[in-house]
């Protein structure tokens, strides 16, 4: 089952964009203390009802940013060297990080959204969508990047709209 807010998501994420653009400028002036509490708390409720299985949108769109030891971890998972590594799948982005070089990702089983690296993947696919971070008032410009990407970042602004207006 696809994850109903997919189709629209772009359309949602851009009629959204200027107000939560507006919504995290206010709340960088002043964040409540409770901030992280609050959005670990709807991240929670938010990922039990969320299968990213059904979507990977993520994945399929996008390219997380390969540290080093995220390079060596994969290199060495996959028995390549280093270089061959980075050589066979990452390119450096306009802002100098090692990103993929193609999407959907390489690492991708899109017969069933599944990572063929799962247990050894990059840190920042593990931690997306980033909404369960410590000072997240830091990673609001990220977060309102990846509304465009994510239904249910997409859904855990909306709700965080709602519950700190």
């Amino acid at each position: 089952m696809i994850d109903k807010d997919l189709p629209n998501l772009s359309q949602l994420a851009k009629e959204a964009k200027e107000e939560n653009k507006k919504y995290f400028q206010k709340l960088r002036k002043k964040a409540p203390k409770r901030l992280d509490l609050l959005m670990q708390e709807i991240h929670d409720k938010e990922f039990e009802r969320t299968d990213c299985l059904t979507c990977a949108n993520c994945c399929k769109t996008t390219s997380p940013m390969f540290t080093y030891k995220d390079i060596e971890r994969i290199a060495k998972y996959l028995k390549m060297k280093v270089p061959d590594f980075v050589e066979q799948y990452l390119k450096i982005d306009e802002d100098d990080f090692h990103v993929l070089k193609t999407a959907p990702c390489a690492f991708l089983d899109e017969s069933d959204n599944t990572c063929y690296i799962y247990d050894v993947r990059p840190k920042a696919c593990a931690e997306y969508p980033h909404t369960n971070r410590k000072k997240f008032i830091q990673l609001t410009h990220l977060t309102l990047k990846n509304t465009e990407v994510c239904p249910a970042t997409y859904r855990i602004v909306e709700e965080l709209k709602k519950r700190l207006p």
